[in-house]
C-alpha cells in the first residue's frame, strides 16, 4: 500500500541521528510540514528552527559544517533553489562543504498551493552547480537509503523529496536491486525501448509498461534516484540494447532527467530520446493527482510517447 514520503523521512532523521551524533537538522519554521518535528522532538538540542529566513539558514549550515557538523537543512524545494539561490551556491557548494539540502514538496506535490509552490526547476538549478549532487526519492522506501548515502558523502548534497505517498518499490518490484549512489537500478527488462524515471512516478510507468507488454511491446524499465552523477554507462547500455529512450519525470522538460539523458546519448551514442515532463509551463492549483493527468504525466502520455519513440526508431 501507498506510503507517505515525508513521514518515512522524518523517521530516517530520528533513526540515523541516533546513530550519527554529528548529525544536525535546520529548518525553516516548517517542520510539521517536513516532519523534522519528530528530530525535533527526539534530539531539541540538535534542531535549529530558523524561522522564515531560509537563506540565512543555508548560511548558518556552512558554519556548522565547518564547525565539524553534518547539517541536514529542510524547507519547500523551491525555496532551497530560488530563494537561496546565492548562498547554496557561494556558501555551501563553492567550498565544497559537507551540508545535506532536503527540498521538500518537489513536482506538482504541493499542488493546492499553485505555482507559486510547486517546485518544477529544483533539478535543473541543482545539478548545474558545480560540486552539488543531487537525488530524488522516488519511495517511501528508498528515503532511509538515499540519506545514508548523502550523510555519508563528504561534500554537498541535494535530496528531492515528495509530499505526497507512494507506493514502496519492494512492494511493486520485490526483486528490485539496492539503492546506490551514481547508480540507476533496472526495475524491469525489455528489448525494444527503455523508460527512464525518476521521483514518484515510478508507479505509473511500471503500470504502462504492463500495457505495452499486452500489446506486444517489451519495455526496459530504469529508475534513476541519482541526476548527478548520473548513471552514464546504464544509460548508453540502454540504448545499445533497446535503441529508443523515454524519460519520465515531475520537473519542466527544460534541464531536468531527460535533459541529463539527452546529454549523455548525444555526445556518445544518439538514439530517438522522447521526454515526458511539464511542458515549461506553470501549472494551476488541485488535486495532485489530476495536475499530474493534466500536465502530460499520465500513464496515456507514456503509452504515447512510447510509441511515438518505437516509430522513430524504425524509421516511420
Amino acid at each position: 500500500m501507498k506510503r507517505s514520503i515525508r513521514e518515512a523521512y522524518g523517521e530516517a532523521l530520528v533513526k540515523i541521528g541516533s546513530e550519527e551524533p554529528r548529525l544536525v537538522v535546520l529548518d525553516a519554521d516548517v517542520s510539521n510540514s517536513t516532519r523534522t518535528i519528530h528530530f525535533a522532538e527526539k534530539f531539541p538540542e540538535r534542531f535549529f528552527n530558523i524561522g522564515i529566513a531560509e537563506a540565512n539558514m543555508m548560511g548558518i549550515s556552512a558554519g556548522l559544517a565547518l564547525l565539524g557538523k553534518i547539517p541536514v537543512v529542510n524547507t519547500f524545494s523551491f525555496l532551497t533553489t530560488l530563494r537561496c539561490g546565492d548562498q547554496v551556491r557561494t556558501s555551501i557548494a563553492y567550498p565544497r562543504l559537507n551540508v545535506k539540502i532536503a527540498g521538500a514538496y518537489g513536482g506538482l506535490s504541493d499542488s493546492y498551493d499553485g505555482p507559486t509552490h510547486h517546485s518544477i526547476t529544483d533539478i535543473a538549478i541543482m545539478r548545474s552547480i558545480p560540486n552539488m549532487n543531487v537525488m530524488v526519492v522516488g519511495a517511501p522506501d528508498e528515503v532511509e537509503d538515499i540519506l545514508r548515502i548523502a550523510v555519508k558523502i563528504d561534500g554537498p548534497v541535494f535530496i528531492r523529496l515528495s509530499r505526497g505517498e507512494a507506493y514502496p518499490i519492494k512492494e511493486l518490484i520485490p526483486e528490485a536491486p539496492p539503492v546506490e549512489f551514481g547508480r540507476g537500478r533496472i526495475l524491469k527488462e525489455g528489448g525494444d525501448i527503455t523508460i527512464v524515471v525518476t521521483g514518484t512516478l515510478t508507479g505509473r510507468v511500471l503500470e504502462a509498461s504492463s500495457i505495452l507488454e499486452r500489446d506486444g511491446i517489451s519495455a526496459r524499465v530504469i529508475e534513476i534516484h541519482t541526476i548527478k552523477p548520473i548513471d552514464k554507462d546504464l544509460i548508453l547500455e540502454s540504448a545499445l540494447k533497446t535503441g529508443a529512450i523515454v524519460t519520465v519525470e515531475e520537473h519542466n522538460v527544460i534541464g531536468g532527467l531527460g535533459s541529463a539523458v539527452a546529454e549523455v546519448l548525444s555526445k556518445e551514442y544518439p538514439v530517438p530520446v522522447e521526454m515526458i515532463g511539464i511542458k515549461d509551463t506553470f501549472a494551476e492549483s488541485g488535486d495532485y493527482e489530476a495536475l499530474l493527468d493534466k500536465y502530460g504525466l499520465g500513464i496515456y502520455n507514456i503509452l504515447d510517447k512510447a510509441k511515438i519513440a518505437l516509430k522513430r526508431k524504425r524509421g516511420e
